[in-house]
């Protein structure tokens, strides 16, 4: 494991998830442009709440795609916190089991 399995990430402020209908195609509205998206990357974004860490987006996407590898999300995820589009959410104070 490396030291970001554990994140749980989600869409920074002013960043936003939508489908462009003209292009039929998802894209991510940030303030320095938009970002055509495969369906895969929407799904992984989709995925990306603030408490779905990379294994369980892994295991999810699994269930839809062939040979989903928590190596290519983990990846696919920092190169979009490079570009500002993502960030790990904050950790809680809440104990695990609630």
């Amino acid at each position: 494991m490396t030291d970001t399995d554990g994140i749980r990430w989600r869409l920074r402020g002013g960043v936003r998830l939508r489908h462009d209908a003209v292009r039929d195609t998802g894209v991510l509205l940030h303030p320095e442009g938009v970002l055509l998206l495969n369906e895969t990357a929407v799904a992984v974004l989709r995925l990306c709440d603030g408490t779905t860490d990379v294994d369980r987006v892994t295991e999810t996407l699994s269930r839809t795609y062939v040979d989903v590898a928590a190596a290519d999300v983990r990846s696919f995820l920092t190169a979009l916190a490079e570009r500002r589009l993502v960030e790990p959410s904050e950790p809680t104070d809440e104990a695990p089991g609630g």
